[in-house]
């Protein structure tokens, strides 16, 4: 079973170059996520109702062939693989026409909304036979190593604006502090993140702060918020890429 989420890349979603930026691209995603639990009777009100918890996202990674562009519609199909402990995974293709331009792969877990404790997938009956079949992708995503030596490039305050309906930090803020700092003004001109990871470790509320820091190993860079106690707030890896003239 899949889900096709339609959207149309507009003028709040692109950067300079017009290129569809990594947050709003992971928002678009999200976005897919949320109405395929809702058609799959699993949303967030269902499943508040039934489990008293809510999805939480851990861990995501998308690859794009080529940039996505300013007023192209994009379809999101989406499907998860099926609760298996306390983890789910949920596989996405991106396609513009009939032309697959890319894929993501998410990890998400279901946690209380009283204590954040985690709820083992196996008591939520509603994923029973509403999995991907073969559709479902084989990659894991596994916790990013981060290079031994990274230096401090920003300090970053929590805002009202960084929030959603979780009270948290949303998790596509995280990829704009991501390329925050890749450079003094984020990818150059012409620049497009071709690959992303990032990983969620602990919530951030408005109001706190966070030291980024970055390296880069290769082609690869990376960026790691911490907070005042240098506890690891999220890490990130990202690949750009530049379109030729």
């Amino acid at each position: 079973m899949f889900y096709e989420w339609k959207v149309t890349i507009d003028s709040r979603d692109v950067d300079g170059s017009g290129f569809c930026k990594a947050s709003a691209l992971l928002g678009h995603l999200q976005e897919a996520a949320t109405q395929a639990s809702i058609h799959g009777g699993f949303s967030r009100e269902a499943t508040l109702e039934a489990y008293g918890g809510f999805w939480m996202l851990t861990r995501v990674r998308y690859r794009l062939e080529r940039p996505l562009i300013w007023s192209e519609e994009l379809t999101i199909r989406t499907w998860h693989r099926g609760g298996r402990g306390a983890s789910l995974y949920r596989d996405y293709d991106i396609f513009v026409g009939d032309q697959r331009v890319g894929e993501c792969v998410s990890q998400w877990v279901l946690a209380s909304l009283a204590d954040r404790r985690l709820i083992r997938l196996s008591t939520v009956s509603h994923l029973e036979g509403t999995d991907g079949g073969e559709l479902c992708k084989t990659e894991t995503l596994r916790k990013l190593r981060m290079p031994e030596t990274m230096e401090q490039a920003a300090r970053r305050h929590m805002n009202y604006s960084d929030t959603d309906i979780n009270g948290h930090v949303n998790n596509t803020r995280y990829a704009d502090f991501t390329c925050d700092v890749v450079g003094s003004r984020g990818p150059e001109k012409g620049e497009y993140v071709a690959e992303m990871q990032i990983d969620y470790q602990a919530e951030c509320r408005p109001g706190e702060e966070m030291t980024l820091l970055r390296g880069q190993e290769g082609e690869v860079l990376f960026v790691r918020g911490m907070d005042d106690e240098g506890k690891s707030r999220f890490e990130a890896s990202m690949i750009l890429d530049k379109v030729l003239p």
